[in-house]
């Protein structure tokens, strides 16, 4: 027999951080780890859409490294020190960084800004690095309101959307879709 899934301890508008301190749900602590699980669902997503052994297994590392990066924002930062949380790396980003060099090295050099699209696994893509930056912003604003949150989650979020751009980029390139250039109205 399965456990509940429903607790009903939040039907009062309240969570709790991991190290049970109670927070509103509109906290900016939660919004920031629900928007990593959201990020982390559209990585699966892409996931899914995508067909290269490689990029599948790199994905799921980085889906690893989100759950790490939403414990850390879910975790009181006071009780934190006390308790068993998984480290994000600095080499992490420069795993990402590498990973980008090794696709750009085939990508044609960007004239101009591209428009999102041309295939459902390039567009879930630029969805997913959009929802990225939404994180990275939620954890910026944290920081500016005197809430902890590594610089290091900031760093691999930042880098994250920025792999994310060259994927969409290198997946087009793989299935042969035309990048559409912006053309700006005038």
């Amino acid at each position: 027999m399965s456990s509940k899934i429903y607790t009903k301890t939040g039907d009062k508008g309240k969570t709790s951080l991991i190290g049970g301190t109670k927070v509103p749900k509109s906290h900016l602590r939660i919004e920031s780890y629900g928007t990593v699980d959201e990020l982390n669902s559209f990585i699966g997503l892409l996931n899914d859409y995508v067909k290269d052994g490689h990029i599948n297994i790199f994905l799921k590392e980085i889906q690893d490294r989100l759950f790490t990066i939403g414990s850390s924002l879910a975790c009181d930062p006071d009780k934190e020190p006390l308790m068993k949380i998984p480290d994000l790396k600095e080499d992490d980003v420069v795993l990402l960084e590498k990973k980008m060099d090794k696709m750009n090295e085939v990508l044609p050099i960007m004239k101009s800004f591209i428009l999102p699209g041309g295939n459902v696994a390039v567009s879930t893509a630029h969805i997913t690095r959009c929802v990225c930056r939404r994180a990275e912003r939620i954890c910026v604003n944290m920081q500016e309101n005197n809430l902890f949150v590594d610089a290091l989650v900031i760093k691999y979020l930042n880098r994250l959307s920025d792999y994310l751009f060259v994927l969409a980029r290198y997946i087009g390139h793989q299935l042969h879709v035309a990048e559409v250039a912006w053309k700006p109205r005038v």
